[in-house]
Protein backbone atom coordinates (compact mmCIF):
# COMPACT_ATOMS: atom_id res chain seq x y z
CA UNK A 1 0.00 0.00 0.00
CA UNK A 2 2.85 2.37 0.93
CA UNK A 3 4.54 1.65 -2.41
CA UNK A 4 1.35 2.54 -4.28
CA UNK A 5 0.98 5.85 -2.36
CA UNK A 6 4.61 6.82 -3.08
CA UNK A 7 4.14 6.02 -6.75
CA UNK A 8 1.04 8.23 -6.96
CA UNK A 9 2.83 11.06 -5.13
CA UNK A 10 5.78 10.88 -7.53
CA UNK A 11 3.45 11.04 -10.51
CA UNK A 12 1.76 14.14 -9.08
CA UNK A 13 5.12 15.82 -8.42
CA UNK A 14 6.34 15.11 -11.96
CA UNK A 15 3.14 16.44 -13.53
CA UNK A 16 3.35 19.55 -11.35
CA UNK A 17 6.84 20.14 -12.72
CA UNK A 18 8.64 20.14 -9.36
CA UNK A 19 11.12 17.48 -10.51
CA UNK A 20 12.87 17.62 -13.87
CA UNK A 21 14.23 14.40 -15.23
CA UNK A 22 17.78 14.56 -16.63
CA UNK A 23 18.03 14.69 -20.42
CA UNK A 24 20.61 12.80 -22.41
CA UNK A 25 22.49 15.07 -24.83
CA UNK A 26 24.29 13.66 -27.82
CA UNK A 27 27.99 14.40 -28.13
CA UNK A 28 28.87 17.38 -30.32
CA UNK A 29 29.85 16.51 -33.88
CA UNK A 30 33.64 16.81 -34.27
CA UNK A 31 34.58 19.53 -36.72
CA UNK A 32 37.31 20.01 -39.29
CA UNK A 33 38.79 23.50 -39.38
CA UNK A 34 40.80 24.97 -42.25
CA UNK A 35 42.70 28.21 -41.58
CA UNK A 36 44.06 30.11 -44.57
CA UNK A 37 46.61 32.27 -42.78
CA UNK A 38 47.21 35.73 -44.22
CA UNK A 39 50.94 35.71 -45.01
CA UNK A 40 50.82 38.30 -47.78
CA UNK A 41 52.00 37.11 -51.19
CA UNK A 42 52.41 33.45 -50.30
CA UNK A 43 50.63 30.37 -48.94
CA UNK A 44 50.21 28.98 -45.43
CA UNK A 45 47.27 26.75 -44.52
CA UNK A 46 46.65 25.14 -41.13
CA UNK A 47 44.15 22.27 -40.87
CA UNK A 48 42.76 20.73 -37.71
CA UNK A 49 41.27 17.37 -38.59
CA UNK A 50 38.28 16.00 -36.64
CA UNK A 51 40.48 13.11 -35.48
CA UNK A 52 42.86 15.59 -33.84
CA UNK A 53 45.69 15.69 -36.39
CA UNK A 54 47.37 19.04 -37.09
CA UNK A 55 48.37 19.61 -40.72
CA UNK A 56 50.37 22.54 -42.07
CA UNK A 57 50.52 23.11 -45.83
CA UNK A 58 53.29 25.57 -46.77
CA UNK A 59 54.75 28.35 -44.65
CA UNK A 60 54.81 31.61 -46.58
CA UNK A 61 58.00 33.58 -47.21
CA UNK A 62 61.06 34.02 -45.02
CA UNK A 63 60.24 36.43 -42.22
CA UNK A 64 56.69 35.08 -41.79
CA UNK A 65 57.75 32.44 -39.26
CA UNK A 66 56.91 34.42 -36.12
CA UNK A 67 53.46 35.23 -37.48
CA UNK A 68 52.69 31.61 -38.40
CA UNK A 69 54.01 30.23 -35.10
CA UNK A 70 52.01 32.81 -33.12
CA UNK A 71 48.89 31.85 -35.07
CA UNK A 72 49.42 28.14 -34.41
CA UNK A 73 49.97 28.80 -30.70
CA UNK A 74 46.73 30.78 -30.59
CA UNK A 75 45.00 27.67 -31.98
CA UNK A 76 46.62 25.67 -29.15
CA UNK A 77 48.72 23.56 -31.51
CA UNK A 78 51.22 21.56 -29.47
CA UNK A 79 52.75 19.52 -32.28
CA UNK A 80 52.29 19.02 -36.01
CA UNK A 81 51.48 15.56 -37.28
CA UNK A 82 51.88 16.40 -40.96
CA UNK A 83 53.80 19.18 -42.71
CA UNK A 84 53.47 19.56 -46.48
CA UNK A 85 55.79 21.66 -48.64
CA UNK A 86 53.87 21.88 -51.92
CA UNK A 87 56.94 22.89 -53.98
CA UNK A 88 60.29 24.68 -53.45
CA UNK A 89 59.19 28.28 -54.20
CA UNK A 90 60.30 30.67 -51.45
CA UNK A 91 56.79 32.12 -50.91
CA UNK A 92 55.60 28.62 -49.95
CA UNK A 93 58.46 27.13 -47.94
CA UNK A 94 60.27 30.26 -46.71
CA UNK A 95 59.29 29.96 -43.05
CA UNK A 96 58.92 26.19 -42.74
CA UNK A 97 62.41 25.95 -41.26
CA UNK A 98 61.31 28.24 -38.41
CA UNK A 99 58.18 26.14 -37.80
CA UNK A 100 60.31 22.97 -37.74
CA UNK A 101 62.51 24.53 -35.05
CA UNK A 102 59.51 25.67 -33.00
CA UNK A 103 57.37 22.51 -33.19
CA UNK A 104 57.78 18.77 -33.04
CA UNK A 105 56.81 17.61 -36.54
CA UNK A 106 56.07 13.93 -37.05
CA UNK A 107 56.11 13.72 -40.85
CA UNK A 108 57.13 15.97 -43.76
CA UNK A 109 55.84 15.51 -47.31
CA UNK A 110 57.15 17.20 -50.45
CA UNK A 111 57.30 16.42 -54.19
CA UNK A 112 60.51 14.90 -55.54
CA UNK A 113 61.95 18.09 -57.03
CA UNK A 114 64.77 20.26 -55.69
CA UNK A 115 65.91 23.87 -55.97
CA UNK A 116 69.10 25.85 -55.32
CA UNK A 117 67.65 28.77 -53.35
CA UNK A 118 68.61 29.56 -49.77
CA UNK A 119 64.97 29.12 -48.73
CA UNK A 120 64.97 25.55 -50.01
CA UNK A 121 68.37 24.77 -48.47
CA UNK A 122 67.18 26.14 -45.11
CA UNK A 123 64.12 23.91 -45.33
CA UNK A 124 66.21 20.81 -46.07
CA UNK A 125 68.66 21.60 -43.26
CA UNK A 126 65.81 22.07 -40.78
CA UNK A 127 64.29 18.73 -41.78
CA UNK A 128 67.68 17.06 -41.35
CA UNK A 129 68.21 18.73 -37.96
CA UNK A 130 64.94 17.19 -36.77
CA UNK A 131 66.17 13.78 -38.00
CA UNK A 132 63.25 13.44 -40.40
CA UNK A 133 63.14 11.96 -43.89
CA UNK A 134 60.95 13.69 -46.46
CA UNK A 135 58.14 11.47 -47.70
CA UNK A 136 57.31 11.82 -51.40
CA UNK A 137 54.12 13.72 -52.18
CA UNK A 138 52.65 12.40 -55.43
CA UNK A 139 49.31 11.25 -56.79
CA UNK A 140 47.94 8.22 -54.92
CA UNK A 141 49.77 8.77 -51.63
CA UNK A 142 47.36 8.81 -48.66
CA UNK A 143 47.89 10.56 -45.32
CA UNK A 144 47.33 8.57 -42.10
CA UNK A 145 44.22 10.07 -40.49
CA UNK A 146 41.83 8.81 -37.81
CA UNK A 147 38.80 10.55 -39.32
CA UNK A 148 38.30 11.65 -42.92
CA UNK A 149 40.54 10.84 -45.87
CA UNK A 150 43.38 12.84 -47.41
CA UNK A 151 45.09 11.85 -50.62
CA UNK A 152 47.53 13.54 -52.96
CA UNK A 153 46.05 13.87 -56.45
CA UNK A 154 49.11 15.59 -57.90
CA UNK A 155 51.72 15.65 -59.20
CA UNK A 156 50.77 12.78 -61.48
CA UNK A 157 54.11 12.73 -63.36
CA UNK A 158 57.60 14.19 -63.70
CA UNK A 159 57.73 17.85 -64.81
CA UNK A 160 61.47 18.22 -65.22
CA UNK A 161 63.89 20.29 -63.17
CA UNK A 162 62.65 23.81 -63.92
CA UNK A 163 58.84 23.61 -63.98
CA UNK A 164 58.43 23.96 -60.20
CA UNK A 165 54.79 25.13 -60.16
CA UNK A 166 53.44 22.06 -61.94
CA UNK A 167 55.33 19.88 -59.46
CA UNK A 168 53.03 21.21 -56.73
CA UNK A 169 51.70 18.65 -54.27
CA UNK A 170 47.91 18.82 -54.64
CA UNK A 171 45.94 17.45 -51.70
CA UNK A 172 42.27 16.40 -51.65
CA UNK A 173 40.58 15.98 -48.26
CA UNK A 174 37.16 14.45 -47.66
CA UNK A 175 35.31 14.71 -44.36
CA UNK A 176 32.00 12.91 -44.71
CA UNK A 177 30.19 14.89 -47.45
CA UNK A 178 32.49 17.92 -47.43
CA UNK A 179 35.52 18.11 -49.72
CA UNK A 180 38.54 20.41 -49.87
CA UNK A 181 41.24 20.79 -52.56
CA UNK A 182 44.62 22.44 -51.94
CA UNK A 183 46.54 23.11 -55.15
CA UNK A 184 49.76 24.94 -54.32
CA UNK A 185 50.86 26.70 -57.54
CA UNK A 186 49.72 23.97 -59.95
CA UNK A 187 49.24 25.41 -63.44
CA UNK A 188 47.45 24.43 -66.66
CA UNK A 189 49.62 21.42 -67.50
CA UNK A 190 49.31 19.84 -64.04
CA UNK A 191 45.60 20.65 -63.89
CA UNK A 192 44.99 18.98 -67.27
CA UNK A 193 47.05 15.95 -66.26
CA UNK A 194 45.01 15.50 -63.07
CA UNK A 195 41.77 15.75 -65.04
CA UNK A 196 43.01 13.22 -67.65
CA UNK A 197 44.15 10.87 -64.89
CA UNK A 198 40.62 11.06 -63.42
CA UNK A 199 41.90 12.10 -60.02
CA UNK A 200 39.33 13.00 -57.34
CA UNK A 201 39.04 16.76 -57.78
CA UNK A 202 35.47 17.83 -56.95
CA UNK A 203 35.53 20.11 -53.92
CA UNK A 204 33.33 22.44 -51.91
CA UNK A 205 36.38 24.56 -51.07
CA UNK A 206 39.24 25.20 -53.51
CA UNK A 207 42.53 26.82 -52.56
CA UNK A 208 42.88 28.69 -55.85
CA UNK A 209 46.12 27.80 -57.64
CA UNK A 210 49.10 30.17 -57.87
CA UNK A 211 47.51 33.12 -56.03
CA UNK A 212 44.93 33.62 -58.79
CA UNK A 213 47.39 33.75 -61.69
CA UNK A 214 45.83 33.31 -65.15
CA UNK A 215 48.06 30.29 -65.78
CA UNK A 216 46.04 28.33 -63.19
CA UNK A 217 42.33 27.64 -62.52
CA UNK A 218 41.68 26.75 -66.15
CA UNK A 219 38.18 26.09 -67.46
CA UNK A 220 38.48 22.31 -67.89
CA UNK A 221 39.83 22.01 -64.35
CA UNK A 222 37.11 24.16 -62.77
CA UNK A 223 34.47 22.19 -64.68
CA UNK A 224 35.52 19.12 -62.67
CA UNK A 225 36.11 20.84 -59.32
CA UNK A 226 32.94 22.99 -59.35
CA UNK A 227 33.85 24.80 -56.11
CA UNK A 228 31.28 26.53 -53.92
CA UNK A 229 34.07 28.55 -52.30
CA UNK A 230 37.44 29.67 -53.63
CA UNK A 231 40.26 31.04 -51.48
CA UNK A 232 43.01 33.18 -52.97
CA UNK A 233 46.06 33.55 -50.73
CA UNK A 234 47.61 36.76 -52.02
CA UNK A 235 49.27 40.01 -50.96
CA UNK A 236 50.60 43.13 -52.59
CA UNK A 237 52.41 42.01 -55.75
CA UNK A 238 53.66 43.13 -59.15
CA UNK A 239 52.34 40.05 -60.99
CA UNK A 240 48.72 41.16 -61.27
CA UNK A 241 47.48 38.41 -58.94
CA UNK A 242 44.65 37.64 -58.87
CA UNK A 243 43.86 38.25 -62.54
CA UNK A 244 40.42 39.49 -63.60
CA UNK A 245 40.40 36.70 -66.18
CA UNK A 246 40.64 34.06 -63.47
CA UNK A 247 38.01 35.70 -61.28
CA UNK A 248 35.64 35.64 -64.27
CA UNK A 249 36.26 31.90 -64.80
CA UNK A 250 34.56 31.19 -61.46
CA UNK A 251 31.34 33.04 -62.34
CA UNK A 252 29.60 30.11 -64.13
CA UNK A 253 29.89 28.09 -60.90
CA UNK A 254 28.67 30.95 -58.67
CA UNK A 255 31.78 30.40 -56.55
CA UNK A 256 32.12 32.69 -53.55
CA UNK A 257 35.68 34.05 -53.59
CA UNK A 258 37.60 34.98 -50.44
CA UNK A 259 40.96 36.78 -50.61
CA UNK A 260 43.46 37.02 -47.76
CA UNK A 261 44.54 40.51 -48.88
CA UNK A 262 40.95 41.68 -48.39
CA UNK A 263 39.65 39.51 -45.54
CA UNK A 264 42.78 38.57 -43.57
CA UNK A 265 42.73 35.06 -42.09
CA UNK A 266 39.95 32.93 -43.57
CA UNK A 267 38.60 30.03 -41.49
CA UNK A 268 36.31 27.28 -42.75
CA UNK A 269 34.54 24.99 -40.28
CA UNK A 270 33.05 21.71 -41.49
CA UNK A 271 30.75 19.37 -39.56
CA UNK A 272 31.08 16.91 -42.43
CA UNK A 273 27.73 18.01 -43.85
CA UNK A 274 27.77 21.77 -43.39
CA UNK A 275 30.46 24.41 -44.02
CA UNK A 276 30.62 27.84 -42.38
CA UNK A 277 33.13 30.64 -43.03
CA UNK A 278 34.64 33.28 -40.76
CA UNK A 279 37.22 35.96 -41.50
CA UNK A 280 39.56 37.71 -39.05
CA UNK A 281 41.74 40.71 -39.90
Amino acid sequence: MLKKILSVLMSVILVAGFVSMPTVSSAATPTMKVHFINVGQGDATYIKMPGGEDILIDGGSQGQGDKIIAYLKKQKVDDIEIMIATHPDADHIGALDEVLKAYKVEAVYAPKVSHTTNAYKNFLNAVKAEKLTIKTAKAGVKLPLKTGTAKFVGPVRDYGKTDLNNWSAVLHITYNKNKFLFTGDAEKMAESDMVKAKQTLQADVLKVGHHGAKTSSNANFLEVVKPKYGVISVGKNSYGHPSTEVLNRFKPYKTTIYRTDQKGNIIFTSTGTKITVATVK
